[in-house]
């Protein structure tokens, strides 16, 4: 009974807050004091136009932008000024809207280096129930895994970024615009994987220009103009509110 009050307990704890941060890129304000908080295993939606300091926020998270004040905890932990690597190693992964992959490289060895910064820590075995993971997410990758990357189809290359990020064991992961171009069946695809991802423990946060595409898997949203959030709440909360007419496009 104990054991089930810890469990329960580390759940409701924020795995990621933003305090007040501010960033700029050179003399442009990216960031201009934005909070947010997110709970274990929850997907979080930044949404809004274009410039609205989305992607910034993310970048901020993930150490790719310097914060200049204002607080990131992850876990409790400030990790304000930590380099990339030391955040990968934390379990923060980050999936640019690039959908950088190794294009020359089959889609398999796409899936085992994503992999690379853990396989002494947790083995060959459970390197192995990870790939049967993602291939079971996403099925076309499984009758693709000899295929090079290069070759694939822009939804097809979406799904591989998410999955090998999904490889390096995330306890945080961060998406830029996962249905950035994609056609509506895919984005329904990519976002029904994204979904499943929360029930191996994973928090997400997902940046979106249109809240409708993550209006049945985000459990809360963040409406961001720039470089500030004016707006949270649910998809449907967002939606109903003045700003609504301007997360649909």
């Amino acid at each position: 009974m104990e054991q089930s009050t810890d469990v329960t307990a580390e759940q409701q704890c924020a795995v990621l807050e933003m305090k007040d941060v501010r960033a700029s890129y050179g003399s442009f304000d990216a960031l201009c004091g934005v909070s947010l908080s997110i709970n274990h295993a929850e997907i979080a939606a930044l949404v809004g136009p274009h410039g609205g300091g989305k992607s910034a926020a993310l970048k901020a998270i993930c150490g790719l932008l310097p914060v200049r004040s204002g607080d990131i905890l992850f876990e409790g932990s400030r990790i304000n000024g930590s380099s990339v690597e030391r955040l990968v190693g934390k379990g923060i992964v980050y999936v640019d809207e690039q959908r950088l992959i190794f294009a020359s490289m089959s889609v398999m060895d796409n899936l085992v280096l994503g992999a690379y910064a853990r396989r002494r820590r947790t083995g060959a075995n459970a390197i192995r129930d990870d790939i049967e993971t993602v291939l079971t997410l996403f099925p076309i990758l499984r009758e693709r895994q000899r295929q090079s990357a290069g070759t694939l189809s822009g939804g097809e290359k979406q799904m591989l970024s998410i999955g090998r990020a999904f490889m390096a064991a995330p306890r945080l992961l961060l998406l830029d615009c996962p249905s950035l171009r994609l056609a509506p069946i895919l984005v329904r695809k990519v976002m029904g994987a994204i979904s499943e991802l929360r029930n191996h423990g994973i928090t997400t946060l997902l940046v979106e220009q249109n809240v409708k595409a993550v209006s049945h898997i985000a459990d809360r949203g963040y409406f961001m103009e720039q470089g500030r959030v004016v707006a949270e709440g649910s998809p449907a909360e967002l939606l109903s509110q003045s700003s609504g007419s301007r997360l649909v496009s």
